[in-house]
């Protein structure tokens, strides 16, 4: 119960990013089919420590991804859509020096 607890605290902190631009330490939301949750980083010496926590509902245990982006890399989280359809997917990307989080096409 605590899990579901503290990954919905951090959802009523988090602003929207479904698509946009995050700062350091700013939460944002992030919505990929069923799946729901937040993606936030802090600045490292080696890069961007990107932490995105995501769960299907409260009776799903949350999934975590954390990755370390440097300059001009990205990482894509992605789910599969029904037997012969579209997946969704979410990028998230370093460049320019700014953190962005977009939904793209899924590759399945």
């Amino acid at each position: 119960m605590f899990r579901y607890t503290a990954l919905a605290a951090l959802c009523l902190v988090a602003s929207s990013a479904s698509a946009g631009e995050l700062t350091a330490r700013q939460g944002g939301t992030v919505d990929l089919g069923n799946f729901h949750g937040v993606v936030y980083y802090t600045e490292a010496d080696d890069g961007y420590r990107v932490v995105t926590t995501m769960a299907a509902g409260e009776e799903s245990l949350p999934v975590r991804f954390v990755a370390t982006l440097t300059e001009g890399q990205a990482m894509v989280i992605s789910v599969p859509g029904a037997l012969a359809g579209p997946g969704q997917a979410l990028e998230i990307s370093r460049a320019k020096g700014k953190l962005v989080v977009a939904t793209v096409e899924s590759t399945q």
